[in-house]
């Protein structure tokens, strides 16, 4: 029997017994696998979590370079996380679902155990979790996998919080084979996990998942055996991370050389070397007139929620329909039966925190794309229309506009989905993306500890791949999916979607971020509408008139007519359409042979 109530591992208590000791000598070639209440657990796992239990210690055959204890040696510090109340357990099964059932780093955890227990802490991502965790091979990460909760079939997101999670236990499953989507639905502290994720300078793909040696393990070990009810002071355990002096002696050899180039006067404090006052470049400042033309248009702007916790933003388009990204409400919606598991409300005015404000219910979901085209790209859409009859703001459809090659931007939206905030930037354009990248690397070398060049030169080549979207650097990360990007015009280009974010000594930054073009968007949303049959929603569509309407017209109809002729052929004589001014009038502009004569716009 073992209790403990105080800051450390399980392993590290366990370690305190002589008895402990000399056993895991004899079996030091082995694996430790400790089992509470039928399930295993990690050697890190919290001390604290232990109430009056009886667990069962057992040694299985090591995999590879394993030995002994599982992989990851941590140390629980409570004055970083707060105390056991805000650390959350749930269960994941050994086997994993369809194309994925080798999950487990040691494939003989899942012979004689079931199911294992993870910990994380509130605030905290899935993905965050697992990779602490430490059990769980890379395809889990480097593939697009959910959590499917064994009892209700409902599906979690690896990008998704871990706060709702206690208790319940759930199948890694295999949704494609693709590497899963950059999201900013996130994390209340990405940096808690930055040594998991992150790469070495040595090239090593993860320090911390080397075992601690025999030797280090026995150089912390009390000499004394202490009371296992811990009726002692409080302690870490703590290990040097193995293999790690070849970092170390890189990082402090960059900072002497770095010091050494900063004109330090006598006496200076040697912190304030990495004091930055910032502020904005000049260049991203805004005529007033502008401003204030972005502040009428940002109350048609929305913070998208689920029982009150935050998904993302969006905008009203037109009529009572909100655009959203499709990975905002991945996670509670249902794409078979085009329902959602929960209630969504989307708020037009969460502008300060004081703000009681119910919202306007989401009615349903008139489109979903989360997915890539015939082209192989990215579609990452959700077209949300709202119920009742409350006064809407007017839908930003009437500000369409294409997408420029440069110049400056704005984004509006709940970035950390905090309160309603704006940003300006610029775009990167397609040419410069690299080298944005390069210099970015360059001005942020001193925070960045264990990213290697070689992310960065991944990061490179996507943007460079990633041609149809926009690129720009903005401080809008997590919470922020689904905010419009006006242009210098005011016009809305393009929707807010996701970026490339790493870990850093303060906290984690993005390299570069991006949005998908709104005509791309609005392309995607008409060919399913067709597909779906969903003549209502054109209805709406068409009833809303805005000057870059025809042009967009002749855009769409070079789509259909290369990919899609035959669907739209078959629509036209649904008799909803027939019986349809309007519907007749748009698709028989779309199949038309001969090239129209577009309409004279501004």
């Amino acid at each position: 029997m073992l209790t403990c109530n105080r800051a450390g591992t399980i392993e590290a208590s366990l370690r305190r017994s002589v008895k402990f000791r000399k056993n895991a000598e004899k079996n030091k070639s082995k694996e430790l696998v400790i089992v509470r209440e039928g399930k295993a657990i990690s050697s890190h796992f919290p001390c604290s979590l232990i109430k009056n239990e009886r667990l069962t210690i057992k040694y299985i055959k090591a995999e590879g370079k394993q030995k002994q204890s599982v992989k990851n040696h941590y140390y629980v510090d409570p004055r970083k996380k707060g105390p056991s109340d805000e650390l959350v357990m749930f269960h994941v099964l050994t086997r994993g679902g369809k194309d994925i059932k080798k999950i487990m780093k040691n494939p003989e955890l899942k012979s004689d155990i079931d199911e294992i227990t993870v910990y994380a802490y509130k605030g905290e991502k899935v993905s965050q979790a697992l990779k602490r965790d430490g059990r769980f091979l890379d395809i889990a990460f480097k593939k697009d996998c959910e959590l499917s909760d064994k009892s209700t079939e409902v599906t979690t997101e690896m990008s998704n919080l871990v706060d709702d999670l206690n208790g319940a236990t759930f199948k890694i499953i295999l949704l494609s084979s693709s590497s899963p989507p950059h999201s900013q639905s996130g994390s209340l502290d990405d940096a808690y996990t930055m040594q998991q994720e992150s790469h070495t300078l040595d090239g090593n793909p993860d320090p911390l998942q080397e075992p601690a040696t025999a030797e280090s393990v026995r150089d912390t070990t009390p000499k004394e055996e202490p009371d296992l009810n811990c009726n002692v002071a409080p302690e870490f355990f703590l290990a040097e991370i193995p293999n790690s002096k070849k970092i170390k002696d890189h990082l402090l050899k960059d900072l002497a050389k770095w010091v050494k180039t900063q004109p330090v006067p006598k006496g200076y404090p040697i912190q304030d070397l990495f004091r930055v006052e910032y502020g904005k470049s000049a260049e991203t400042c805004r005529e007033v007139r502008t401003m204030k033309k972005l502040m009428e248009l940002s109350d048609s702007v929305c913070h998208v929620r689920t029982n009150g916790t935050p998904l993302g933003s969006g905008f009203l388009l037109f009529d009572k329909f909100v655009l959203t990204n499709g990975h905002v409400i991945r996670n509670i919606y249902n794409k078979s039966t085009r329902q959602l598991y929960e209630g969504a409300t989307v708020h037009f005015s969460f502008e300060s925190l004081d703000q009681v404000e119910s919202g306007i219910e989401v009615k349903e979901v008139a489109g979903f794309e989360y997915d890539s085209d015939e082209s192989g790209h990215k579609c990452d859409w959700a077209l949300l229309r709202l119920g009742g009859d409350q006064r809407l703001p007017d839908g930003l459809l009437a500000h369409f506009g294409f997408l420029p090659q440069n110049g400056g931007i704005c984004i509006i939206g709940h970035p950390h989905n905090h309160v309603k905030k704006i940003d300006p930037c610029w775009i990167v354009p397609l040419n410069d993306r690299k080298q944005a990248v390069e210099r970015h690397r360059r001005e942020n070398e001193m925070l960045i500890q264990m990213v290697t060049q070689t992310f960065f030169e991944d990061v490179a080549e996507s943007v460079e791949q990633y041609r149809q979207v926009v690129t720009y650097n903005t401080c809008f990360y997590f919470g922020s999916s689904g905010s419009p990007v006006f242009d210098e015009h005011c016009n809305v280009i393009a929707m807010h979607t996701g970026g490339y974010h790493y870990p850093t000594v303060k906290g984690g930054q993005s390299v570069i971020e991006y949005g998908h073009p709104l005509s791309v968007i609005l392309e995607r949303v008409f060919v399913q509408l067709v597909e779906k049959k969903r003549f209502d929603v054109l209805q709406k569509y068409l009833a809303y008139n805005y000057a870059k309407h025809q042009n967009m017209m002749i855009n769409l109809r070079k789509l259909v007519q290369s990919r899609y002729l035959t669907i739209f052929q078959n629509a036209s004589n649904n008799s909803v359409v027939t019986n349809d001014e309007h519907l007749k009038v748009f698709f028989e502009f779309l199949l038309q042979l001969d090239e129209p004569v577009p309409m004279a716009t501004d």
